[in-house]
Order: structure tokens, then C-alpha cells, then sequence
């Protein structure tokens, strides 16, 4: 369309609308802020539809925030639309991609780098290679997409990710900012840190320390390239962070000796016991445990990750060794959302476990109940957590955590709304005193029917 009719359109409001969105990027590629305004609502749709899975009322180990498959995500409506308007115009792209990085610099919202990945494989799933060719993070983002599908990082891809990381030449240095964003989306923090676990068990199995595994050594160089993504874009100073050598040397033996803790007790369980005394399981942790997770990134994530791993596993003991460490982390990471998302929906699995006052107290008044009233969002998470298995907590309990999570008069609504909906539940349980004498009834046998074969 000639640059004079362009004009037209835009100065008419009704003919804009009604245009065509080939017409519409043919204006947005020379006029930035009218683009701007054009995604911005869909930037902060996608944004509120990722907090809201985070704090959905559906709490289930199955079915959480990194359920869904990378290609499911990439056919959500926020990212069909961008990759609809973007087509295959690489400037109108860029300007998406400047958008995202602003966005993340001034919030620090991790989403914002999710977004960056999607947008990228939705455009690789349509074949537009006149963006793809042009991306320079756009084969290392394929194979990581495939190792978040898989939900672990295996020896080939890992190879090939070193291989690109390896491959930024002198010059182009810039690249890393766009790969550590890329590295900063949850699910590649999520891939890359249950990838470590894994390895840390494999580990202890082989007889084998950290250091003398490259795999394990690139799983970490990765993590530290994507903890490290809001301040390398920042400082505009593109270098691979320094890997901490205390990290290889003493954190990670550390976490694979609470490994062996784990598999002496169980064995020690199983002997018979009247050759031995009970031996209790192991109670403190090393203070060199708490100070990683307070002082160092990595490590505070791969302790998170530890964690979520005992919880999941059962592993009552392990978990309450360990909570208490939790308290104090860097930058508050087991305050953040995505960890409490997904402790929650581990927690489920220990339901039984509420009914015990001293398990209770750990979880709630050694943990939770430490940062409700300074941050919203743990509220949020607690009252969450017990919509879903306030019936396994004892009475007495229940009654002291709900004074201790009145909303105040600064409480946001959603805190408000939860705590009207617990309120609500537990009011539902109390028992009236007709039904008390109407419970024998339900003890009836139930009249037989005949079966049509009996007939």
C-alpha cells in the first residue's frame, strides 16, 4: 500500500480497525509506539494468565504450572495473536523481542522469558525461516524446547547445547543476553534443575563427585547463564557468570550425602531389629547447608529443587531435616511463586501428615507463617493449601491457623476471597447437632436389587 494511503488510514480510527493486518504491518513497522499499544494488552494478558495458573485453586502434583507441553503452550491465544501480527516481518519481531527485554528489565517477570521462547517455536512450528534463519538463538531454543518436553536434558542434547554456547564467537557476545533469557524461562530452570537432581542420584550410585562429571558441569554453567540473565541485560556486560568452585566442591557432595542419609536409614529400617537400638534419623543440617542457599544462586535453587524431590518422593523426614533451612534464602527464592506452586501441590501427597501437631507446626509456624505478613503472595499459597486439605488438619490446629490468617485491613481481595472461602468450608464441616443423631441411619444395609441375571 503506497506510504500516502497509509497515512489516511491511520489518521482515520474506524478504517484502521478495519484493516487488514498485512495493511496494519506495513504501518506498525515504521510507527513503534502504535505497535506498542497494540501488544501491550496482550503482554499483560499473558502475564495474568500465568499468575493465575500459579495461584489456581486446583492444587494436584499432576497437573501443575509445568504440566503442559511446550507445543500445547505455543497454542495459547497471546502467542497465536503475536505470531499473527508479527507474520514474517523480522523488524516487527525485533521490536517484540525489545519489547520483552524493556519489560523484563523493569519488572524482572521471569514470563516475559517464557514468552520469548514461545514466540520464537511458534514461528519455527509455521516454517517462517525469514525469521528463524535470522535468530541467532533459534537452534539452541529448538533443542532446548525438546529437552523441557522430555523434562531432562540427555547426554546428545546436551552436547548440542554446549556446542552453541561454545559457538558464540568474539564480536557477537550480544547473543548471550538473548540465550540467558532463554535460559531464565521457568520451564528451562525447571528442565535444567530436575536434569541436576537426577544426575546428583545417578552420582552417588556411581561412586562419582560432581566435578568428574562434564555432563552434570554443563547443566550448572546453564542454570548460572539463566540466574544470571536480568543482570547481564542489565549491566549490558555479555559474559558467562563465574561458576563458584565451592559450589562443585562442597554444596553438591553435600545434597548427595543427605542422598546417603536417606538410603542408610532405609536399609538400617529394614535389619532385623533386635540386633540394634532404633536409630533416629538424622535431624541438623549442616550449617554450611543454610549459609549456599542464602548467599548463592545456584545453590539455593538446586537445594529448592532437593526439596521439592523429598517431598515428592514422601520422604517425611528428609523434608522436616531441611525445611528450617528454607527461612532464609537468597532473595527470598522459597517465598517465590513458582516454588510455593509447586510445594503445595507436593505437599498433597503428605496429606496424612496434617493431622501431626509437630508436622503442622514445622510447615505452618516454622515456614509459612514466618513471611505471611510480609508478603501477599505466601498468604495466598497458605490459604490456597488449606482450601485443599483443611478435613486432614487436626481441629485444634485449624482453629489457631485460622486467627493467624486473618486478612488485614492492607490485604489484598484475593487473600480476602480465599479466606471467605475457607471460612465458608469450615463452617460447612461443623457438625449440627441434628445430624449427630441422624448418623446411625447411614449404617443401614442397603436393600439388595436383583442383578438381571438373578432374574
Amino acid at each position: 500500500v503506497p506510504e500516502k494511503k497509509l497515512k489516511l488510514v491511520m489518521a482515520d480510527k474506524d478504517l484502521y480497525k478495519a484493516c487488514a493486518v498485512e495493511v496494519k504491518r506495513q504501518i506498525w513497522q515504521d510507527n513503534q509506539a502504535l505497535f506498542g499499544d497494540e501488544v501491550s494488552p496482550l503482554l499483560k494478558q499473558y502475564i495474568l494468565e500465568k499468575e493465575n495458573i500459579l495461584f489456581s485453586n486446583d492444587i494436584s502434583v499432576l497437573h501443575n504450572f509445568f504440566s503442559l507441553s511446550p507445543k500445547t503452550r505455543r497454542q495459547g491465544e497471546v502467542v497465536q495473536k503475536l505470531t499473527q501480527m508479527i507474520g514474517k516481518n523480522v523488524k516487527l519481531y525485533d521490536m517484540v523481542l525489545q519489547f520483552l527485554r524493556t519489560l523484563f528489565l523493569r519488572t524482572r517477570n521471569v514470563h516475559y522469558c517464557t514468552l520469548r521462547a514461545e514466540l520464537l517455536m511458534s514461528l519455527h512450528d509455521l516454517e517462517i525461516s525469514e525469521i528463524c534463519t535470522v535468530d541467532p538463538c533459534h537452534k539452541f531454543t529448538w533443542c532446548l524446547d525438546a529437552c523441557i518436553r522430555e523434562k531432562f536434558v540427555d547426554n546428545k542434547r546436551a552436547r548440542e547445547l554446549q556446542g552453541f554456547l561454545d559457538g558464540v564467537k568474539k564480536g557477537q557476545e550480544q547473543v548471550l543476553g538473548d540465550l540467558s533469557m532463554i535460559l531464565c524461562d521457568p520451564f528451562a530452570i525447571n528442565t535444567l534443575a530436575l536434569s541436576t537432581i537426577r544426575h546428583l542420584q545417578d552420582l552417588v550410585g556411581q561412586d562419582t563427585l560432581p566435578r568428574e562429571s562434564p555432563d552434570l558441569l554443563l547443566l550448572l554453567r546453564m542454570l548460572s547463564l539463566g540466574q544470571g540473565a536480568w543482570d547481564m541485560i542489565d549491566s549490558q556486560v555479555f559474559k558467562e557468570p563465574k561458576m563458584e568452585v565451592e559450589l562443585i566442591t562442597k554444596f553438591l557432595p553435600m545434597l548427595m550425602s543427605f542422598v546417603v542419609d536417606d538410603q542408610t536409614f532405609n536399609v538400617d529400617q529394614k535389619l532385623p531389629s533386635e540386633e540394634k537400638g532404633p536409630i533416629p534419623y538424622p535431624s541438623t543440617i549442616p550449617e554450611a547447608f543454610t549459609k549456599f542457599l542464602q548467599e548463592n544462586r545456584i545453590a539455593c535453587e538446586i537445594g529448592l529443587y532437593y526439596i521439592l524431590h523429598i517431598t515428592k518422593q514422601r520422604n517425611k523426614n528428609a523434608f522436616l531435616r531441611l525445611l528450617p533451612a528454607l527461612v532464609e534464602t537468597f532473595s527470598d527464592l522459597a517465598f517465590s511463586d513458582i516454588f510455593l506452586h509447586l510445594l503445595t501441590g507436593n505437599l498433597t501427597l503428605l496429606g496424612d501428615e496434617f493431622a501431626l501437631e509437630e508436622f503442622c507446626t514445622s510447615l505452618f509456624d516454622g515456614f509459612f507463617l514466618t513471611a505471611c505478613s510480609r508478603k501477599e503472595n505466601v498468604h495466598r499459597h497458605v490459604l490456597r493449601l488449606l482450601l485443599h486439605l483443611h478435613h486432614k488438619v487436626a481441629p485444634a490446629k485449624l482453629e489457631s491457623l485460622q486467627k493467624a490468617l486473618e486478612p488485614t485491613k492492607q490485604s489484598g481481595e484475593a487473600v480476602k476471597e480465599l479466606y471467605n472461602q475457607l471460612t465458608e468450608k469450615l463452617e460447612l464441616r461443623k457438625p449440627s447437632p441434628a445430624e449427630v443423631t441422624e448418623t446411625p441411619s447411614m449404617e443401614l444395609p442397603l436393600p439388595t436389587v436383583p442383578t438381571p441375571a438373578s432374574r
